[in-house]
Parts: structure tokens; sequence; C-alpha cells
């Protein structure tokens, strides 16, 4: 099969998975109260039944609390899925779903989707094992923002306390075991909650990290995505956002005739192949070029891109790392070099290799792997290792 019907189909299989209805926009049930109370991450400030969930499980949308990068409370939104029947003695497990790039607006929330049980890879085995299934949509995403966008203590800190939420809604009888399980964007989140997990909620216990081309060397997959359609549209929107966290013009770093462009594109969702068409068609004019210079060499954006790049800290529980061949937006040899170092700090790593597949349904297409990897973690069995030790 060619390049272009691989992408023509993988186009067919999204618009399936994403766009049943146009998404909604963030209502009042967003919009957290100007000044929040006081309180503790994890806290449900608010939760309304959500339509369109699975068969066999309950669901509903949450607001809860978390912690910015300042220390300030915010308030996060996510979905939660409770399967049927009675909970097991110490509560369910917890798999805490962390997604993909959809965007850095609010606007841009996976729960929002009309067809949103459908962007969760593995959804239904996960349910079947009776375990609790937690959705965030990050900081920023639904509520209004900015959104730190592959910022890793945010999305950490978001997915801890989306895991704190679950337990403290009594109809999931949730325990205070969990797994994270993340693509792309969210594999960046799941490894960074990995590395954070101890220092942010030591009452949770932490048995593994999946996750399916993750973003980690973020200067090194910034610099080979810059001047491909979807790179340039990941570039604008990086720089959007950070520009609004970190407070930092563009100016440093895009030419004038630009900038524009990058206000226009950082508004753009791109969960589905519509949105992403779009923003593919309002990036056109970065085509010829718009970084004017390195980013890795110009502050502040170097300097967020390595303090947001994995590997600082290790990871104390085993690992699963999905990596596709012929991914060209998460490049398999920046993935494979970061598996070598986990590896190194002599964490378990199942390094699981797909051939020729690419990076939007990479998820999706071995959900079952992962599920299965993470339904050992739970069981407590011993986890496979993929690294190459040393003998003594």
């Amino acid at each position: 099969m060619t390049r272009t019907r691989t992408a023509c189909a993988a186009l067919l299989l999204l618009a399936s998975l994403g766009c049943a209805g146009a998404p909604r926009k963030p209502d009042a049930f967003y919009q957290p109260p100007e000044s929040l109370p006081p309180g503790t991450p994890g806290e449900v400030l608010r939760m309304e039944p959500l339509e369109g969930g699975p068969s066999g499980a309950r669901s509903w949308l949450l607001l809860y609390r978390s912690t910015g990068l300042k220390g300030e409370p915010v308030a996060v939104s996510a979905v939660l899925l409770v399967p049927d029947g009675e909970a097991p003695a110490g509560g369910r497990p917890v798999v805490a779903w962390a997604h993909p790039t959809t965007g850095v607006a609010p606007d841009c929330a996976p729960s929002l989707q009309r067809n949103w049980k459908t962007t969760i890879p593995g959804l239904g085995a996960m349910l079947d094992a009776g375990w609790v299934v937690v959705a965030t949509d990050y900081p920023g995403l639904g509520t209004p923002g900015p959104h730190p966008y592959l910022v890793g203590e945010s999305e950490a800190r978001a997915v801890v306390d989306s895991v704190r939420a679950a337990r403290n809604v009594k109809e999931a009888s949730a325990g205070n075991r969990f797994a994270v399980w993340g693509h792309s964007q969210g594999g960046h989140a799941a490894l960074f909650t990995g590395q954070l997990a101890p220092r942010l909620a030591p009452e949770l216990t932490l048995v593994g990290v999946a996750a399916a081309a993750p973003a980690t060397d973020l200067p090194a997959l910034f610099e080979k995505d810059l001047g491909t359609k979807l790179g340039n549209v990941l570039t604008a929107e990086a720089l959007w956002a950070w520009s609004r966290v970190f407070q930092s013009s563009i100016d440093s770093v895009v030419v004038p005739s630009a900038r524009p462009v990058v206000e226009r594109v950082g508004l753009l969702c791109i969960r589905d192949p519509a949105e992403g068409i779009a923003a593919f068609s309002e990036a056109m004019p970065l085509r010829d070029g718009f970084v004017s210079a390195a980013l890795s060499g110009t502050q502040p954006w170097g300097s967020i891109m390595r303090e947001n790049s994995t590997g600082a800290a290790a990871i104390g529980v085993p690992v699963y790392i999905l990596q596709g061949t012929g991914d060209t937006v998460v490049r398999p040899s920046v993935t494979a070099v970061y598996a070598g170092s986990v590896c190194g700090r002599g964490t378990p790593v199942r390094y699981q290799v797909a051939p020729g597949e690419e990076h939007f349904l990479v998820a999706f297409k071995f959900s079952g792997d992962a599920v299965a990897w993470m339904s050992d973690r739970f069981a407590g069995k011993p986890p496979p290792d993929d690294c190459v030790r040393g003998t003594k």
C-alpha cells in the first residue's frame, strides 16, 4: 500500500472514531468559580452524568481540583467511567488515560466530542476487566486557558489528581492502585506521571506506565518535525501556548509576517480529520518557513523544551513503550534513545515495535497489548524486560 493510500485509510478510520457530529463548546459546567474555595487536589467540584457512554458502565463528566505551575489551585475537567457490577475488596483498579494532542485552546477538550468514548484506546477491554477509567482533559482544555502544552509537571498533576478525583466519587469504588496509559502528548504525560507520581501523590500506588509513540526529547522532535504540514501546526500551537503560559513574546523566534498565522492556528483544534484539514489549510503560509532561529538555541523556548523533555528523573515502576516504525511525527529513533535511557536506570521496559505503523492509530491498533500488559501489572506478575542487561 502506498503512503498516500495508507494516509487515506487512516483518515477514514479516524473519521469513524471522531466525527459523529460537531463537538460541543465549553458550557457553564466547565467554568470554575472565579476564585476556587479552599480544598485539596482531586476534590470533585462538580459532576454530572455524561451521555453517549459504553454499555455496561456508568459515565460522568467531572470538574476537579488540581494545582497550577505556580502552586495555585486550578480546575480541570475529565470523563469518568465505572463498570457495572460489584467492586472487589480493596476497590477497583484505576487506569488514567492521557490523550494525544487535540489543540491548545479551551474548545479542544476531548470530553466535548460527541463520540468521546471512541477516543480512548482499549476502553471496552479495560471496563470488561473491571477497571475504573478516568480521562483528564488537562488544564486549559474545556476549562479556561492557557493550556500548558507538553509541560510535564502540569500533565502529571492533572493525571494523578484525576485518579484522586475518581477515588472521591463514591459510585466508583476506586482503590489506590493505578496505571497510566497515554499516546503522543499523552505518552509524554504518562512518562512524567511515572517520574513525579511518588512525590505528587504518595498515597497512590502506580503499578505501571504505558506510552504509545510518546513525545520525549522535545528539542529533537520539534527540529525533525518543523517544515512538515503537521509539524508546522504543532510548532505553531506550542509557541502559541507557551507564549501565554510563560508570558513570553513569540517575536524572538517567529518572523513578523507569520505571527498572525500562528495566532490563528493556535485557536484551532485537531481532534479529527476535518479539524486537521482546516488547521493544515490555515497553516499553509507557514510552509516556506516561519521560525527565524533554532528553537532549541533561542530563549526561553530552548529551556522550555529541555526542561519538559522526559528522562530527568527515574521511573520506579515497569514501563511499556509502543512505537511504530513508520511514524513521522514521533520519530522511532528518538523513542529508541529514550527507551535505552530508561533501561540504563534499571527500569524494566517492554519495548514493542509496530513495523510500518504510523503515528495516529498505533494506540488503537495495539491497545489489546497495552491492556494485557497493564492487567499483568495489576496482577503483580513479573514484568517483561526487553532491556539488554550487562552481566557481572
